[in-house]
């Protein structure tokens, strides 16, 4: 109901908030080099993706009966668990409110770098801190398991951080941060219900069902785009979702998928746009420039440059995304590290194909 929801509200509201946002003119225009639309679009499609979630979210958030129901489970131990979900749903719901006031401003009169790290900083301490939505262990990842709190804390700052600017980053080419991230959530969401976490499953099938929504206006041509205000909700939430599967009970799983490590299985469900980050960013240093410059060095730039358009594009980076997920799950049965070697390696080799073919020549 939470997905059908969100994906309603954003299907019937979207068309008034692309009406005003023309007469306003809150429109991107196709002023650099860089940008890969030739027409003015609106940006401010994030505003209703935000609606559209907290509506759904807050109104179909399940109380402790429930969540017995759908999940199967006993009574005994649950109310301690709604406890924990109310505290996330408070922390999550302030958190996405900072964000998108932030994103909103970006979008529409802009937001200086300084004052926009600040107010990550200070949504990352909410999130982390308050709401003590971290990274507790990395279950034998790089010989390393329960974490000290203060590295904790530092290496969650630092997954926030780099997720919520990696899909921002990404946000270049018609549907695809809305794939990618429908993708991801709709992923984490699965994994979540399967482990009996009913309350942070409906988070991400909410924000799946927005993004269902958004692209039927965001595909190739797109009518708008989500914008920072968007783009930065998108990477907040699956940056919760990511850090809470790392460290989740794993019991309730299906047998196969309770082999699978739990970061592994974070990371793989972000591969794409944790990959074409730090790529970019090595290229970028490597050239001594800074990293946080501009440029058409992504990967879907890349793609564009061959050839394939924006449809072919998004169609390879999903494509892309799916195929790590699934890589992922093949490594239930090696160790922690290897795994991570295994799929480190295959992620970064699949993410340069692209580059190891010649640009398609110009008519």
């Amino acid at each position: 109901m939470g997905f059908l929801t969100a994906f309603f509200v954003v299907l019937f509201t979207m068309p008034s908030l692309i009406k005003v946002a023309r007469m306003k003119h809150l429109v991107d225009e196709p002023s650099e080099e860089r940008k890969l639309h030739h027409r003015s679009i609106p940006t401010i499609g994030g505003i209703i993706i935000f609606a559209a979630i907290i509506f759904s979210y807050s109104l179909w958030f399940p109380t402790a009966g429930k969540v017995a129901s759908l999940a199967l489970q006993d009574f005994k131990g649950l109310y301690a668990e709604m406890g924990a979900a109310y505290d996330d749903f408070k922390t999550v719901i302030a958190a996405m409110v900072l964000l998108f006031f932030i994103g909103v401003k970006d979008d529409i009169i802009g937001f200086s770098p300084v004052k926009k790290l600040v107010g990550h900083f200070v949504v990352a301490y909410i999130l982390v801190v308050v709401g003590d939505i971290r990274i507790h262990g990395m279950h034998g990842i790089l010989g390393l398991y329960e974490l000290p709190h203060a590295v904790s804390i530092g290496f969650s700052f630092f997954t926030y951080i780099v997720l919520v600017n990696a899909f921002n980053l990404i946000d270049g080419v018609d549907g695809l941060a809305g794939g990618i991230g429908l993708i991801s959530a709709a992923t984490y969401g699965t994994w979540l219900y399967w482990a009996g976490d009913v309350p942070l499953a409906l988070l991400a099938f909410t924000l799946a069902g927005a993004l269902v929504g958004f692209l039927v206006f965001n595909t190739h041509p797109a009518r708008i785009f989500m914008g920072d205000s968007g783009s930065l909700i998108i990477g907040a939430i699956l940056s919760v979702l990511a850090m809470r599967v790392v460290d989740h009970d794993v019991s309730r799983l299906p047998q196969w998928l309770r082999t699978v490590p739990t970061p592994l299985f974070a990371m793989a469900v972000i591969g794409y746009p944790l990959v074409d980050t730090f790529r970019v960013f090595i290229v970028r240093m490597a050239r001594g420039r800074s990293p946080f410059q501009a440029d058409r060095n992504h990967i879907h730039h890349r793609l564009m440059t061959l050839g394939l358009g924006h449809l072919g594009t998004v169609l390879v980076l999903y494509g892309y995304s799916i195929l790590v997920i699934l890589l992922a799950l093949s490594t239930r049965d090696v160790r922690p590290n290897k795994g991570l070697l295994l799929l480190g390696g295959a992620a970064f080799a699949l993410a340069m194909l692209p580059f190891a073919f010649r640009k398609r020549a110009k008519a």
